[in-house]
Parts: C-alpha cells; sequence; structure tokens
C-alpha cells in the first residue's frame, strides 16, 4: 500500500513515519508534502496512492483545499490536534481521524479499517455518510471525557475534579497529582487507560510515564539536544518534566493551539 503524507513540521513526519514502519512495514511512503502548494505540485506529477495520511492545518492554509482541486477516490486519515475540523474531514473520503499525538493502538486500527474498506470500495461513501451524521449529533460535538476521578489515600476515596489535576505519572503505581500537590493512587492499570478519558486539548502525553495539563504549564524551556524541560506551576515546580525531541514539534503545536 502506498502512503503520502501532509505534513508541515519535519520532525513530527519522521515520527509519524517512524510509528506507521513500526505498525505495518508493509506501507511504503511516497512522499511527504509541508504545504498546500507542494501537494498541488505533487499530485500534478504523480498518480493517486493508496492512502493519505493528512494534518490539517499546513504552512500555507488547510488541507482542504488539496481535495477540492483534485477529486481524489482514496481513503484519508486525518492526524491533527484540531477537534473543530472532525465533521468537514469525514467528507472528504476520510476514514479515521487521529488526534496528535498519534497513538500506536489508534493508527493500527485506522491502518486496518483503510485495508478493509479498499477491498469494498463501494461502501465507503455509505460508511462516511453514516459517521457524518453521527458527528453531526449535539453529543458527538462535545465529547464526554472525564470529569473527576477517585484518587486512593490512607485507605479512603477521594473524589477529585478534573479541572485540579496538575498531572498523571506512571511510578510502578499511577498517581494523580493535582496543582496543589495532593498525590493520588489511581486503580487503573496502565497510563493510556487514563489518557483515553482525557481531553487532547487540555492534557499531552509528555513521556510513557507523564500525562501534563496545559494549566500546571508556569514555562518551557529549550534544551541544547533539542529536549524540551517543562517547568509547572508552584508547588509542582520540583517535578521535571522532559520532552523529547521527537515529541517537541507536536507538543508545540498542542501548548498554542
Amino acid at each position: 500500500m502506498n502512503a503520502l503524507i501532509f505534513e508541515d513540521e519535519k520532525l513530527v513526519a519522521l515520527e509519524l513515519i517512524a510509528s506507521l514502519a513500526e505498525v505495518d512495514p508493509a506501507i511504503k511512503i511516497v512522499g511527504t508534502v509541508g504545504s498546500v502548494k507542494g501537494a498541488l505540485r505533487w499530485f500534478a506529477d504523480n498518480a493517486e496512492p493508496d492512502l493519505i495520511f493528512a494534518d490539517i492545518q499546513l504552512s500555507d492554509g488547510v488541507s482542504f483545499t488539496i481535495f477540492e482541486k483534485f477529486q481524489l477516490a482514496c481513503p484519508v486519515i486525518f492526524t491533527t490536534a484540531y477537534n473543530e475540523y472532525a465533521i468537514k474531514a469525514f467528507k472528504v473520503n476520510s476514514i479515521d481521524y487521529l488526534l496528535k499525538p498519534v497513538r500506536e493502538d489508534e493508527l493500527r486500527q485506522a491502518i486496518a479499517k483503510a485495508r478493509s474498506l479498499s477491498q469494498h470500495r463501494g461502501k465507503i461513501a455509505i460508511d462516511v455518510q453514516k459517521l457524518i451524521e453521527a458527528l453531526s449529533t449535539p453529543s458527538a460535538r462535545k465529547p464526554a471525557y472525564k470529569e473527576h476521578f477517585l484518587g486512593n489515600t490512607h485507605n479512603s476515596w477521594v473524589p477529585v475534579n478534573i479541572a485540579d489535576v496538575a498531572y498523571f505519572m506512571r511510578d510502578e503505581l499511577n498517581f494523580m497529582v493535582t496543582k496543589t500537590s495532593e498525590r493520588y493512587i489511581l486503580d487503573y492499570d496502565t497510563l493510556d487507560q487514563i489518557e483515553s478519558m482525557l481531553d487532547p486539548a487540555r492534557f499531552y502525553r509528555a513521556s510513557r510515564h507523564c500525562i501534563v495539563c496545559i494549566d500546571a504549564v508556569q514555562r518551557v524551556k529549550g534544551m541544547a539536544n533539542l529536549k524540551l524541560q517543562l517547568i509547572l506551576k508552584a508547588p509542582n515546580h520540583q517535578f521535571g518534566i522532559d520532552i523529547s525531541r521527537d515529541k517537541a514539534p507536536s507538543f508545540k503545536k498542542w501548548l498554542e493551539q
């Protein structure tokens, strides 16, 4: 399966390519373009790919412009941090919509769906139409994210509002730390489970061991090795969180959305 990538952040594109190689080595990346103009030139000189991975916000506009210029039949998997584009995204042959940072399990499911639909191309329009109708309902416009967690401390259960959480961390057990530095054990096996319940506009998976809330970030320091170091607001300012160089571009996009 040949795939084309629309992504204006080089390191984010490389991270996606690495994830694809891990998830499905049979996928061949035939090109990476970072602008609308670049994509239009690519389609003028090349045959349509089997699959497109598309960020919505490119360096010179939105990728929907590309689909208005070219009537493409191949499915599109959008990889972006912009929730508000979801409904329009599915109207242009999209088979999935993955929020950044893209999780490998969700990427694997999206690819499996693309392969399945490519064998039954006639069903794609019907499936997408049903998805558009589902996304158009009031309940779909605002995802139901977790509003509070039940923390364990000193043989007691304590309900904690999500607005009071600074970060989640893994240290043998999963912990929730509040903005006032209270620390609670959570009854979840993995951080992946916790991450799936959180609003991605407010919480970012900084590493395998930490999920941070945007409200808890005081500032971000650049480091010589192109990593980033998060300085949290007091009283959590002593807890250091590093962002790898590969994650730095997607983190910056999340921070400024």
